[in-house]
């Protein structure tokens, strides 16, 4: 494998020379390279196992499709309990804002219900009050009568108990002035009662955030069981295989960017200097032979590689060549697939007619 490694290099980097030298004079430059992409590596983010495997190397996925399944019951059983807890917190809620607004709708009918029962009870004290004294004066008149023989005993055992049954109504009365206030002085405790109900609601409602908060973390958990592809691209490497354990952060798949592909070849050292970024370019491949792609240098290595030869002489020994990447423009129309061999042109002179590379 090194050894047909460092060939195809030898022969990139001539080819890449020579095609250099002999089209400068036009006001173009020949590169020979392969196409290449942009790789996304597709991670586990909780640590599970896999149940299913829905791609496998060489298929073309689109951003969002379904890769792979995993399988974790702790997983599930922590997000329905978080869902049923934020539930529960949520009906807690409920109940308390509908015995609030209870509360507050009941506060000024039970304060004026209460203001009325005391001045009701007020005046049947006052009434009741009336009516003792004056059994009372009539009990005093049948004794004084009763002591002078104009009356006899009957007349003032009932005046007596007369008297007696209005003190009672009185005592009765007064219990139920007493009574009315406490209910009263109860009633306007209401504000008081609002604002405790409030602060239970808020500490309720800070509660159900909080579960709520538990519970879409426990979902987003749970969707992660669920692996998608986060591109466009072609899978080019699988790591896994069903019913193995994975932890967070494992590798799962190796994806292609298909819009991010470029064409990786090589120039000499000599002809960097009339390499520039966004000098224009075509990619050729032997698929569309007569469909150049248009394109530009988007990328110039900052350092020089050695690249051997299997030469004699002592100035071709080695040679200083650097990397350089050509980016399609014509990104609606791209039919490039890493790994496919291509051809470059980059123009030096904005002048130079364009020509298919020579072979």
């Amino acid at each position: 494998m090194v050894g047909a490694g460092l060939v195809a290099a030898i022969a990139v980097a001539a080819g890449v020379y020579w095609s250099s030298q002999a089209d400068a004079d036009t006001g173009l430059v020949q590169v020979n390279g392969r196409m290449e992409s942009d790789q996304i590596v597709v991670s586990a983010r909780v640590p599970a196992r896999i149940a299913e495997l829905l791609v496998r190397e060489g298929d073309q996925v689109q951003a969002g499709q379904v890769m792979l399944k995993l399988r974790d019951e702790a997983v599930a059983a922590r997000s329905a309990q978080a869902e049923a807890a934020a539930a529960a917190q949520l009906a807690q809620v409920r109940a308390l804002e509908s015995s609030l607004s209870l509360l507050r709708s009941e506060s000024t009918v039970l304060t004026q219900t209460a203001q009325a029962e005391v001045t009701a009870a007020q005046a049947e004290l006052t009434r009741v009050g009336v009516i003792a004294q004056q059994s009372a004066l009539e009990r005093d008149r049948v004794k004084q009568l009763a002591e002078q023989g104009f009356v006899g005993p009957q007349a003032l055992e009932r005046a007596q108990v007369a008297t007696k049954s209005a003190l009672e109504q009185y005592s009765s009365a007064r219990a139920q002035v007493q009574k009315a206030q406490l209910n009263l002085q109860n009633a306007r405790l209401s504000p008081q009662r609002i604002q405790s109900r409030s602060a239970e609601l808020q500490a309720a409602v800070a509660q159900a955030e909080m579960a709520h908060a538990k519970a879409l973390e426990a979902a987003s958990e749970s969707k992660e069981l669920t692996v998608t592809a986060p591109v466009n691209g072609h899978v080019v490497a699988r790591y896994i295989n069903p019913g193995e354990a994975v932890n967070h952060g494992v590798p799962l798949y190796a994806i292609a960017d298909l819009s991010k592909v470029y064409l990786k070849a090589y120039i000499p050292e000599p002809m960097l200097g009339r390499i520039q970024l966004g000098q224009a370019a075509q990619i050729w491949t032997d698929a569309t032979p007569d469909q150049p792609i248009d394109a530009k240098v988007g990328y110039i290595a900052n350092r020089a590689e050695f690249t051997p030869k299997e030469v004699q002489t002592r100035d071709e020994r080695t040679k200083l060549v650097f990397e350089v990447r050509l980016y399609p423009t014509q990104t609606s129309q791209l039919k490039l697939l890493p790994g496919q061999p291509a051809d470059g042109m980059i123009r030096l002179s904005p002048d130079a007619p364009w020509h298919a590379p020579r072979h």
